[in-house]
């Protein structure tokens, strides 16, 4: 599962994953920083002047001088954070700690941020009211609210998108769990949202409407619905958007 946090005020971004996003990826320098890893440098001494000297008289050079002191920075203001809030306890367990460090950083200095969250492969035990499923969306539920929270007035200039890449089953399987689906279902979330509906296309769910007789079919793209978010966001145009998505068309559903 993955959540987009975009900021309206201020376009400087920040991936707390292990490797730069694909949305990411640009002409612009972009941070990341795994929180798995939070309270150690990226690279050592030794790692970085090997580096350095790898690419030492390269083009690039000056790219990767500039990318590993940007690394550098970052990881230090991630290990102050967790100090002040830890007092020096190296805990990066937990995505209700991990939250309120982002929205520390996202509240004073980053305003676009990405961020992995794992543990949805519920194949084995995936349980109902009870179970790793429900654990793990209580914890994420929690991750959330602490996120807002530590974000303070900024919140009410954020929008949260939380999104899987792809649903899960509604048959259950003979290990008591769900495999893989194609419909899923997004959560946005902000404090200036215009929330507390489902919106998009909806289907009624019975054995007629699922998909291959087994999950729900995908009717709102992705990429349409974050499209539409950015349209309304930052006024971008159908052509940057196309630029952005090109094979999908915002979809406009008046959240924001």
């Amino acid at each position: 599962m993955s959540e987009t946090l975009l900021g309206s005020n201020g376009n400087l971004p920040i991936a707390f994953t292990d490797a730069l996003p694909l949305a990411f990826e640009g002409a612009a320098s972009v941070p990341n920083l795994s929180l798995k890893n939070i309270g150690r440098p990226p690279f050592d001494e030794r790692q970085a002047r090997i580096l350095a000297d790898m690419y030492a008289g390269h083009h690039l050079e000056v790219a990767v001088r500039d990318g590993l002191e940007l690394r550098q920075e970052v990881a230090q203001e991630m290990a102050e954070e967790m100090s002040a809030a830890n007092r020096g306890a190296i805990n990066a367990k937990g995505f209700e700690l991990e939250a309120e460090r982002m929205g520390r950083l996202m509240r004073d200095k980053y305003r676009i941020g990405f961020i992995d969250v794992g543990g949805w492969d519920t194949h084995v035990g995936e349980g109902s009211a009870q179970g790793s499923l429900a654990n793990n969306l209580a914890n994420l539920g929690r991750g959330l609210q602490v996120f807002s929270q530590t974000l303070g007035n900024e919140w009410n200039n954020t929008v949260v998108v939380v999104l899987s890449e792809f649903g899960r089953t509604f048959r259950e399987n003979g290990n008591r769990g769900t495999d893989h689906g194609h419909g899923s279902v997004y959560w946005v979330l902000g404090g200036a949202l215009n929330g507390g509906t489902v919106v998009g296309e909806q289907r009624p769910v019975s054995r007629g409407t699922l998909f291959q007789d087994r999950d729900y079919p995908v009717l709102n793209d992705y990429r349409a619905v974050l499209g539409g978010l950015y349209r309304s966001l930052w006024g971008l145009s159908a052509e940057q958007c196309g630029r952005i998505f090109p094979q999908a068309t915002p979809l406009e559903l008046h959240l924001v």
